[in-house]
């Protein structure tokens, strides 16, 4: 995962997107600069978003889905093409099968003991989740614990405005929601909100002499 991270580590999460929107969305978001696009899978038909995407982006870009509740929904989204698989809780099963199909896992965590047990079944990054409960010192209290190369991305209510402070904290990257995309935001205004994302996102590591 560190792969698609390392150009621009935020990761759209396009809730609620339709199939005929995911390509010029997604292509507004590839340009401002992002490589990791997720469709959560309580999207209106998200296996076609997500097959759109990987044909159109997947040679540059991580596609996959979100909201991943079973490891049948799994082996559905890798049929379709998505490479990444991101949850809203710690299910092992979950994990386990989308490591067995080679897919990058991001499941969803809220305590040590939460996060030990999905990296000990293969996890590639800790969402952190909902970042608005789990406040940047929260995240400082788990990035003393947890192996520094691991991912943590807080994901929940976070805007251009407080990504600093978890920045600080340790976060190496973040999932962005509804700040970023809304359903029926047309693809300039996508790209107008990632730009600011990138431009905050930048200056937050610019202060840390990154």
């Amino acid at each position: 995962m560190r792969e698609y991270l390392r150009p621009l580590p935020l990761i759209a999460i396009l809730r609620g997107i339709r199939p005929d929107e995911a390509l010029p969305v997604g292509q507004a978001l590839v340009d401002a600069g992002f490589r990791i696009l997720e469709v959560p899978l309580n999207s209106p038909q998200p296996l076609r978003s997500i097959a759109a995407l990987a044909s159109a982006f997947g040679d540059r870009c991580l596609i996959g889905a979100g909201t991943v509740l079973s490891a049948a929904q799994v082996d559905e989204v890798a049929a379709a093409g998505g490479r990444l698989i991101v949850m809203p809780h710690s299910d092992l099963a979950v994990i386990r099968a989308a490591k067995a199909r080679d897919l990058v896992c991001a499941p969803g965590i809220a305590t040590p003991t939460e996060g030990f047990a999905a990296l000990a079944a293969g996890a590639d990054a800790l969402k952190l989740f909902p970042a608005e409960l789990l406040t940047p010192a929260v995240l400082k209290a788990l990035r003393a614990v947890f192996p520094r190369e691991l991912p943590f991305l807080p994901v929940g209510g976070i805007t251009p405005q407080n990504l600093a402070a978890y920045v600080d904290a340790g976060a190496d990257g973040f999932g962005l929601g509804s700040a970023l995309y809304k359903p029926g935001d047309r693809p300039a205004k996508v790209q107008e909100q990632a730009r600011r994302f990138v431009q905050a996102w930048t200056a937050a590591r610019a202060t840390q002499g990154a």
